[in-house]
Order: structure tokens, then C-alpha cells, then sequence
């Protein structure tokens, strides 16, 4: 691994902080899980690799060093700090290029001549990343403008509220294929995209699809299909979390702090990636949709709102 960053951070005066990065990184020769007794369209499980020589018909995974990964990132920060609350503000412009999408992923194409298509954005990638958090420290209690004496500095005083909240791209995906025609086994087939252009209608659910499914068809003749690795993305991601603490100085000695901690505040899902084998689809005799049969549909989400309550105890 080869990393570098370059930073610079001013302080504005006010409170406020300015940071802005440059960070890349590099994987020299990462590791994929290639199948080295692949076969090229129309080679069937006789025109795999090692069968002339051996008769194998059957996958051999190779766990090897590959090629290089690279990360390329732009960071900003800003922060606001007064008294003992602090407000910031975090976002990242990135790009991430892999073979597969981990160190234990396989490749999409194994066939030599195919090999270096498999460089493409990694399927963790997400572009834009912004946050935006902070604490507030309620301005009641002792050390205070407000209610800061007797019964009322009692009940109001010592409250904080907390947040983080998430908005992020969507992970890339790939528009795969029927394999059948292409009979190349150790590799996967692609689909063939027919628009110049993809577009994303957004749907959700079944029968409501999320990105154009006439976009694509499927490849029928002994060959590759035209389009590449995770050249589509998913829906991106919302977020808020929150919590609210409330400190109690029992004596100089002894602390309580209790809280109320809730994540995905505003239940909003988190909605997977759609199904993207094209050959699901069935058309119709004049070219309409009759049914996507999972292709374009999300039917899968996560990001439920958790409510948890604490107590900590100090001395």
C-alpha cells in the first residue's frame, strides 16, 4: 500500500476552522481470486485453459497479486465551536478504480485477452459523501443565561442534544447477461446497453423499475456483451442520527449521565441496489415490458429507526 495526503487548515478567527486535503492512496499489486482455467465465447468446459493439457473442466481459483487499485479524494472540513457546543461540516469528492471488489472477490472476465476490462470504479465506491454533525449544550442550569438557579436550574440544566446527519452517493452495480450464448465458462456475462444514455426513473418496489430496463438487452450470440463493470449506481443514502444526554453532578466525586440515542431518526430506508440481469426481463411482441421478473426492481432496503436508552455512572 502507498499513501500520501496533503493538507492545509486555516483558522478564520470566530470559531470557525477551515481544513481542506488532497489523499490518495494506492494498492500495488492487490490480490483477486482469478480462475485461471476459464475458457473464451464458444469454448465451452473443452475450451477451458488447462484442459489440453490436463482435461480439467472444472474452476481452479487462484488467489494472486494483480494489478494496482487506486483512490483519489478531495476532503473538506469546516467546524464551529463556541462554549461547549460544536458544529461541523464534512464532505468528500472521491473516485475508487479496482479489479474486483475486494482482496477475496473474483473477476468478472478471467479469460486472458479479457483481463483488463475488469478495471472499472470498485462496487464500494460512493462519490459525494457530506456530514454534518454536532452537539448543543442547552443553554439552562447553573453557568447559564437561563433557568440558571433553584428548582428550575435542577430540571432544565445539564441537556445536550447530538446529531450526525449522512447524505451519500449510491454503490455502483453491473447489468449482467444470460451466459448460455457465450458458453465461456470462469467468466460472467454482461448485457448489451442499446440507449446512448440510461435513464434512471427511480421506482421502487415491484413493478416499478429503477432505471430504464429498455436500456439494455440481452446478449444472444457468442460473444461479450458491450457494457462493463459496474457502470450504473443505486439509490444513495440518508441519515440522521440523534441522541440526548442529560449529565447529573451528584457530588464533585460522583457523575450520572443518562441518554436517549436514536438512529435513522427519520426511518428513512436505505434502499439496495436492483436487480440488473437483463435476460429476467420478458417483452413483449411488439418490444413492451410484460414483465421485469426482478430486473430494474429494489426489493430490498435496511435502515429501520432503533431507539436505545444508557445510563453511565462515573467517579
Amino acid at each position: 500500500m502507498e499513501s500520501w495526503n496533503a493538507t492545509i487548515q486555516r483558522d478564520i478567527g470566530g470559531g470557525f476552522n477551515l481544513q481542506g486535503a488532497y489523499v490518495g492512496s494506492r494498492g500495488v499489486r492487490q490480490t483477486v481470486n482469478q480462475n485461471i482455467n476459464s475458457a473464451g465465447p464458444g469454448g465451452g468446459n473443452n475450451g477451458r485453459a488447462l484442459f489440453p493439457a490436463f482435461g480439467r473442466t472444472t474452476n481452479i481459483t487462484y488467489h494472486t497479486p494483480f494489478d494496482t487499485t487506486m483512490y483519489d479524494g478531495f476532503q473538506f472540513q469546516a467546524t464551529k465551536r463556541f462554549g461547549a457546543t460544536m458544529l461541523g461540516l464534512s464532505y468528500t469528492y472521491s473516485k475508487t478504480f479496482s479489479w474486483g471488489d475486494d482482496t477475496d472477490s473474483g473477476l468478472t472476465w478471467n479469460w486472458v485477452p479479457m483481463l483488463q476490462r475488469n478495471r472499472a470504479v470498485a462496487g464500494f465506491d460512493r462519490t459525494h459523501n457530506l456530514q454534518f454533525y454536532g452537539n448543543y449544550e442547552l443553554p439552562f442550569g447553573r453557568k447559564h443565561q437561563m433557568a440558571n438557579h433553584g428548582a428550575m436550574a435542577a430540571i432544565l440544566g445539564g441537556w445536550q442534544v447530538n446529531w450526525i446527519m449522512s447524505r451519500m452517493s449510491g454503490t455502483p452495480f453491473t447489468v449482467g447477461s444470460s451466459g448460455t450464448s457465450v458458453n465461456a465458462p470462469g467468466s460472467t456475462q454482461t448485457a448489451d446497453q442499446v440507449k446512448s444514455s440510461v435513464e434512471i426513473l427511480g421506482g421502487h418496489g415491484v413493478g416499478q423499475p429503477y432505471f430504464d430496463p429498455l436500456a439494455f438487452k440481452a446478449v444472444t450470440d457468442v460473444r461479450f456483451g458491450s457494457t462493463g463493470r459496474n457502470i450504473l449506481r443505486g439509490p444513495g443514502v440518508f441519515n440522521i442520527d440523534g441522541s440526548l444526554f442529560r449529565n447529573f453532578a451528584m457530588t464533585e466525586r460522583f457523575k450520572l449521565q443518562v441518554r436517549a440515542e436514536m438512529f435513522g431518526v427519520t426511518n428513512t430506508p436505505a434502499f439496495g441496489n436492483p436487480g440488473a440481469t437483463v435476460s429476467n426481463m420478458t417483452l413483449n411482441t411488439d418490444g413492451s415490458v410484460r414483465a421485469l421478473g426482478g430486473y430494474t426492481e429494489i426489493t430490498g432496503a435496511t435502515g429501520e429507526r432503533q431507539l436505545r436508552f444508557a445510563a453511565k455512572f462515573s467517579f
